[in-house]
């Protein structure tokens, strides 16, 4: 199984009194969107399972894709590691699973599932980060295909 965690795009600051999830993405969190997506549709099966964050900012991204997606109110900011896991069927699933989210939730899962000694990994904003789930015989590994931001694409 692959799973694939893409953060969201830059996107408007918070200040109090706004509504988090209603925050969009900047016009240069829009072309950070863009720029993964262009990389991500190059490289993603036909196949794909998309999932994403209801904040709006997360959908922005995800819609950069131009590729069919499912809202799942479990990846809001604040969702847990074993929700995300659940939500993606890791590691069982079959195939390819996209998942737009938000830190520190990304970022942990990664941890998790890497081993790190850290509880948590820095992901930039509009960030890729591409695991595969593979059992050699009794070996079970996390093996990190690729990390990819929009600046160096």
């Amino acid at each position: 199984m692959d799973l694939i965690l893409w953060r969201h795009a830059e996107a408007q600051e918070w200040t109090p009194g706004c509504d988090d999830m209603a925050r969009r993405l900047t016009s240069r969190g829009e072309k950070q969107a863009a720029r993964m997506a262009g990389w991500l549709d190059r490289q993603l099966p036909d196949n794909t399972r998309i999932l994403v964050s209801p904040a709006r900012r997360a959908e922005q991204t995800a819609s950069a894709l131009d590729r069919k997606f499912k809202v799942r109110s479990e990846l809001a900011p604040g969702g847990t590691v074993a929700q995300l896991l659940e939500m993606a069927q890791w590691p069982d699933a079959k195939g390819c699973v996209l998942v737009v989210g938000h830190q520190p939730t990304l970022g942990q899962t990664i941890a998790q599932l890497i081993g790190l000694s850290v509880t948590e990994c820095t992901v930039r904003k509009s960030a890729v980060w591409w695991l595969r789930h593979r059992q050699r015989e009794t070996l079970v590994q996390t093996l990190v295909v690729t990390v990819q931001s929009p600046e160096v694409l």
